[in-house]
């Protein structure tokens, strides 16, 4: 691949600068670390994909904006390739997106898009696979308050397999559930098929893009648009091929194109409608947008009256956020922020009370982790006035963030802060949220 840039000096993105310069927003999924290695494999065998630094600039003139690097190459050259990855494509005002970035929020043409990337696939690193669990419920329920279409970009499958696996099918199936609006699929290196499941398009793999592979199949790929008008979406995907002995896609049209309709091309899925509310409090829609800060990403929210900018919060760790009348008679923000107390001398979910005026947000209450060191909280869906929490097993008193065991406890607001309620009481509204779900 190297060769042939070398060769021409000639974008790999060249033929298709059309079509990703005219669009609003170009998302990517980058495989590999900027760096170098002095082997092309690693002791074990598995190749290692080492980016040049001044490579990245051909992601920023393709017209790309948002680089998701959740995959299994992404540490290849350790946690300093992947430091230098990040701040190579900060440098070129390309949005890098990791799980732990996840979800990340941008407007586009006052559309609200959040992006969610998982990575399924082992890797060099210490290799959690985030599926099924409480963080990654988390950013999905955070994804779906606040935006009006949630995108998850997935590292999964097994490579060279053409068809979707039984694991991808029930992975996708509970994402949905979850909150996601559309799936992208990346690993496999072959197009598999797309499908419909609980009426959410799921493009399990789009194939390569710009890979060096051998097997003819892997010279597919696809390229999913989507097009949003009048409050409904719509994908389709546009096939990509390389030629022989050479590396870079070109638009590919099969034997069957009809000039007159692209629709043996691009099958459109059928037109799917989107959330067009914001979450709004007090008369203020609340525009979510996400920054970098020291290597984190924290959002900021921006309360918007009547299309108009009238506030903007600082930067914050946000976790969870819902809109309730905890003492019955006016809307408070709750929220769960990740920030650390000397309490249990760790960075952990914190829940905040807010008010919401012109001025932006007013504090009103915070608490380290109410009675016991915190999983998650949200507010009842059957009552404003209760915040139902999942507790860990341990205590303050004993600290212990080995406990596997958890607790969950039901609060009542009481206008200084949260009281506790019976047990049987927690377990009513944990069960009826279950069951709303």
């Amino acid at each position: 691949m190297k060769k042939e840039y070398d060769a021409g000096r000639k974008s790999p993105w060249e033929d298709l600068k059309p079509l990703f310069q005219t669009a609003d927003l170009v998302i990517g999924n980058l495989e590999g670390a900027v760096g170098t290695v002095s082997e092309t494999v690693d002791p074990d065998g598995i190749p290692l994909f080492a980016i040049d630094s001044a490579d990245i600039s051909l992601l920023a003139d393709a017209g790309f904006h948002v680089i998701g690097i959740e995959n299994n190459h992404i540490y290849d050259l350790g946690i300093t390739g992947y430091q230098n990855t990040v701040h190579q494509l900060l440098k070129k005002d390309l949005h890098p997106v990791s799980f732990e970035h996840s979800p990340y929020f941008l407007s586009v043409k006052g559309l609200v898009l959040a992006i969610i990337t998982i990575n399924t696939v082992p890797r060099k690193n210490n290799f959690n696979n985030p599926l099924y669990t409480i963080e990654l419920e988390q950013k999905l329920r955070l994804a779906r308050t606040l935006a009006n279409l949630v995108v998850v970009s997935i590292h999964w499958g097994s490579e060279l397999l053409d068809w979707p696996s039984k694991s991808q099918r029930e992975a996708a199936a509970w994402l949905i559930a979850q909150g996601a609006d559309i799936i992208v699929g990346s690993h496999p290196h072959v197009v598999q098929n797309r499908e419909m499941i609980d009426g959410k398009p799921v493009f399990f793999s789009l194939g390569n893009h710009l890979f060096d592979q051998k097997y003819p199949a892997t010279k597919n790929g696809l390229i999913v648009e989507l097009t949003v008008k009048n409050g409904q979406y719509q994908c389709k995907g546009i096939h990509t091929r390389t030629k022989p002995h050479s590396f870079y896609p070109e638009i590919f049209y099969p034997e069957t194109f009809d000039p007159e309709s692209d629709a043996s091309v691009s099958n459109p899925l059928p037109s799917l409608s989107y959330n067009s509310k914001l979450l709004n409090i007090n008369g203020y829609d609340l525009v979510p947008v996400s920054v970098f800060e020291q290597d984190k990403t924290k959002i900021i929210l921006q309360g918007y009256r009547n299309d108009r900018l009238i506030w903007r919060s600082h930067p914050m760790p946000l976790v969870y956020l819902a809109v309730s009348q905890l003492d019955g008679k006016e809307d408070s923000l709750f929220a769960l922020l990740n920030y650390y107390s000397p309490i249990d001398k760790g960075i952990n979910m914190r829940p905040y009370v807010y008010g919401v005026d012109s001025q932006g947000l007013q504090a009103k209450w915070r608490g380290s982790a109410l009675a016991f060191p915190l999983l998650d909280a949200f507010i009842s869906p059957q009552n404003p006035r209760i915040l139902c929490a999942l507790h860990r097993g341990d205590a303050f008193i004993a600290l212990d963030d080995t406990n596997t065991q958890t607790r969950i406890v039901a609060y009542e607001w009481n206008g200084f802060g949260f009281k506790g309620l019976p047990d049987s009481v927690a377990h009513h509204y944990f069960h009826a949220a279950h069951l709303e779900k």
